[in-house]
């Protein structure tokens, strides 16, 4: 998968886009549906003010959040897509830099770690995966635990 990356308000000195490759290659290797050279997603590194228009206008949520993900293909599409054929849009994600910077500060980790966390969860639900439910949660939970660990980042959830 190839990423268009973009990113607008994030302080340095921190590598945002690097971070965002390197967490696209965790969830690759996680969930290897998403490492198909025909896939392609954006990632807009972005204030709390953009995210909380887009939540708004998309979800009905009239507040920021830490990341949106606007898929483009079904879980079914994704998974009967072959390596031959035209490119395809996956999706288009969005990560708010207050409430990221927050949230790392709340949780006692760097914002790096917690970017990379809000990247590979985004990627995860731009392939279908969902924590609505408690085994789809859990499914998807350990999916980003094992993306995490092999980029030598603690379990962001704790229980393990």
């Amino acid at each position: 998968m190839t990423l268009d990356i973009e990113v607008d308000g994030w302080p340095g000195p921190a590598d945002w886009a690097a971070l965002a490759e390197r967490a696209r290659e965790a969830a690759e290797a996680a969930a290897p549906e998403l490492a198909n050279d025909r896939l392609s997603a954006s990632i807009l590194f972005t204030n709390d003010d953009e995210v909380h228009a887009l939540n708004r206008e998309w979800r009905g949520k009239d507040k920021p959040t830490n990341v949106l993900s606007f898929p483009m293909l079904d879980r079914e599409d994704l998974l009967d897509l072959g390596d031959n054929g035209p490119p395809e849009l996956l999706g288009d994600i969005a990560l708010a830099w207050d409430t990221c910077r927050r949230e790392a500060e709340e949780k006692a980790v760097s914002v790096e770690d917690h970017a990379a966390h809000l990247v590979v969860h985004g990627l995860l639900h731009l392939a279908g995966h969902d924590h609505v439910e408690e085994t789809q949660a859990d499914a998807m939970e350990a999916l980003e635990v094992k993306a995490l660990a092999s980029m030598g980042i603690g379990n962001p959830y704790g229980n393990g």
